[in-house]
Parts: structure tokens; sequence; C-alpha cells
């Protein structure tokens, strides 16, 4: 079975600006892959190229064995679930409307309300007290869950997360990161997960991918990072030894 999402020497450009430098990786199905790196290293630009935001400008990515070039752009989407910062929520908009949009982009019929509800229990969110209310309303954790939901909601095989965390105090980020580990293994989701931050790649991640100035630097498990000798990999280990 050829591994879910797959990079074959993908490179990607602006001009002549190059944010993507010959990145070569194969992610497993159930897996959850950490891309850890500082702000700018390409991590994002990856996560856009699996979903097809944007297009190599060379190699190629693969998802369940196809090229995204050949894939209907709009059913790659709807079987990769996207969690932004903040859970990246239309303010206009409920926490139930929210999780329920991609059902309605897909053009699912029948009542959502079923769905929706099952999608925030799941994510610890009692639909008779939050569905109703918009994000202005909810604090930072309770945003995040209604975008893990919404990212959930047509059940996706791959769901992609740019530090979806970041922005969140220390006990409840700790709280979400133990419910989110919980659920991905419940769920049996493959997940790329961006972080800058080391104790939550050593956390969550199956595998860390190790990415500065666009390059791969670095592609194993937890401890095979804490025994690498890479000074980049030394440096971050020496920010959780403090």
């Amino acid at each position: 079975m050829p591994a879910i999402v797959e990079m074959r020497s993908v490179s990607y450009a602006v001009g002549s600006l190059r944010i993507l430098d010959n990145v070569c990786l194969s992610i497993e199905r159930g897996e959850v892959l950490v891309l850890l790196g500082e702000s700018g290293s390409g991590k994002t630009t990856l996560l856009k190229l699996i979903n097809r935001l944007i297009e190599p400008t060379s190699g190629e990515v693969f998802v369940e064995g196809r090229p995204t070039t050949e894939w209907d752009v709009i059913e790659l989407r709807r079987r990769i679930g996207y969690v932004l910062q903040e859970g990246g929520l239309f303010p206009h908009m409920t926490a139930a409307r929210n999780v329920g949009l991609p059902q309605k982009i897909a053009g699912k019929s029948g009542d959502p309300s079923p769905r929706i509800n099952e999608m925030l229990s799941l994510v610890g969110l009692e639909p008779a007290k939050f569905a109703d209310r918009f994000p202005h309303e909810l604090s930072g954790g309770q945003r995040q869950r209604v975008g893990v939901a919404r990212a959930l909601i047509n059940d996706p095989e791959i769901i992609l997360l740019d530090e979806p965390f970041g922005a969140l105090d220390v006990i409840t980020r700790a709280s979400l990161q133990k419910e989110f580990s919980d659920l991905v293994k419940e769920m049996s989701k493959t997940a790329i997960f961006v972080t800058h931050d080391l104790r939550e790649a050593m956390l969550l991640g199956t595998r860390i991918a190790l990415i500065d100035s666009g390059r791969l630097l670095f592609l194993g498990t937890p401890d095979e990072f804490a025994a690498a000798e890479l000074p980049l990999a030394r440096a971050y280990l020496e920010t959780i030894s403090v």
C-alpha cells in the first residue's frame, strides 16, 4: 500500500526565493508527522502543497498514490481537514454553522444538525451550550475545539494542523494536546502537525521532520531526534533541558 502522502524531490520558489528545497518524505497512514522549525522555514508551505493551495515549482506531491495535480482539487480538499491557529473560524457564523460548513460546501443533503452535534460533543463542547455561540463568545481553547470539529466533520483521511495551539495559554494548550493525541488515535487519522515547540513535537509526533531554510534536515522518531547529533537538533534539545 502506498504512503498516504509522499513528496518526491519537491521544491517551491517565488521568483528567486526558494522556500522549499528538494524535500523527499513519505507519510504513512495513521501516523502523526510533526513539522518542526522556526518561522519562515517552509513548514506552512509544505502543508499548502499537500492541500494543493499551491503547486510545486519542481518535483511531485502524491496523496493516496496519485499526484495532487491529477486530483480534482475540490475532491482532494474534501479528503483533507485543515486546522488553523485560533481555529480560523468565520466570526459572523455560530459554532454550529462553522462546524457544518464543509458539509454544506460538499453538498451533503439532509439535516446536518446530528452530525454537527456529534462533532461538537467529540471535541468536548456540549451542543446545547455551545452550538449557538459566536466565536467572540468562546475562549481560545473553545474556538480551537470548534476548528478541530470542523476539520473532522467530513471524516477526512488526513488532517493538516498549522500551529493550532500556539496562541493558547500553557494550561489550555497542554489539555488540548492530550485531547488531540487521544482523538487522532481513536479515529485512526493521519495528521501532519506544524509547530516550532519541541516539547509539543516530542509529545505528539510519531515522527518529527526538522525543517530549516526549506530543507529537510532530519526525519525520525522522537527518540531518534533526542539522539541526533545535528547542531540544530541539539539547539532545540537545549531549550527543554534548562
